[in-house]
C-alpha cells in the first residue's frame, strides 16, 4: 500500500525530554511520509508511558527505556546528556542540604540521583522531584534549589541569565531513551513510525554537535 494512502491513527506517547526538542521535527517527517495518517500525542512520564505501551492504548512510545518485554521492540536512541543548574545567587551550592530538584521519583535518574547523593552527602541530602521539567528549571530560576537537568533544555535560560551551570565533580549518566512499540504482533506502519523516530533523532544530535564545536 503507498505510504500517501495510510489513513491509520498513530497513537503515540512521548516523554516530555523529547516533547521539548525533537518531537515536532518528528511528527512533521511523519506526516510528509504519510499524509493521510492521523496522530494523537500523549505527553507523560516513562513510568506511565510503559504502562500504556503494555496495555495496547499505544502504539509507538519514545521513553527512558528499554522495555524489558518479550512482545516489545526498542529502538535506541541518542542520549541526552544532563547538567546542574544553580540559581544565579547561590555562588556555590552545598549539596548536603541544598535541594536538588529532577526527574520524577518513578524515573532511573532519581533513583540513581537518590543513591548517589546518600552516599556522598548522607542522609541530609533532599531530592525535590517534579513531573515537569518546566517547572524544575522555574524552582531552580527562583532559588528554591540547584537541578540536574537536560543540557540541551537548560541552554537558553543560561544565556538568558536566568540560572547558571557549576561542577560539583561528578554527573549522572545521560539519560537513554528508546523508540519502543509492541513487535508481537508486527504492525509495519509502527515499525516504520519507529524507525523515522530514530533518525530524526541522530539528525537532532548530530545537529547538536555541530552547534557546540562551532566557536562563540
Amino acid at each position: 500500500m503507498p505510504a500517501d494512502s495510510v489513513s491509520s491513527l498513530l497513537r503515540l506517547g512521548v516523554a516530555e525530554t523529547v516533547a521539548q526538542t525533537w518531537l515536532p521535527d518528528f511528527i512533521a517527517r511523519l506526516h510528509q511520509t504519510f499524509p493521510k495518517l492521523k496522530i494523537e500525542v500523549s505527553v507523560d512520564i516513562s513510568f506511565n508511558l510503559r504502562d500504556m505501551l503494555l496495555e495496547r492504548s499505544l502504539d509507538l512510545t519514545i521513553l527512558m527505556g528499554p522495555v524489558s518485554d518479550f512482545s516489545v521492540d526498542n529502538l535506541d536512541l541518542p542520549p541526552f546528556e544532563l547538567s546542574w543548574y544553580r540559581p544565579l545567587d547561590l555562588a556555590d551550592p552545598d549539596l548536603s542540604v541544598t535541594p536538588v530538584i529532577t526527574y520524577n521519583r518513578n524515573s532511573r535518574p532519581h533513583r540513581e540521583l537518590t543513591r548517589e547523593l546518600q552516599e556522598r552527602y548522607g542522609s541530609t541530602a533532599q531530592i525535590f522531584p517534579t513531573n515537569s521539567l518546566s517547572t524544575g528549571f522555574e524552582m531552580v530560576a527562583s532559588g528554591i534549589g540547584v537541578g540536574i537537568l537536560p543540557t540541551v533544555l537548560g541552554r537558553r535560560l543560561v544565556a538568558e541569565k536566568r540560572i547558571a551551570t557549576f561542577d560539583p565533580g561528578w554527573l549522572p549518566t545521560p539519560l537513554h531513551f528508546t523508540a519502543t512499540f509492541i513487535g508481537e504482533p508486527r504492525d509495519e506502519l509502527i515499525a516504520q513510525a519507529a524507525r523515522i523516530a530514530q533518525q530524526v533523532a541522530i539528525e537532532h544530535d548530530k545537529g547538536l554537535q555541530t552547534t557546540e564545536a562551532v566557536p562563540a
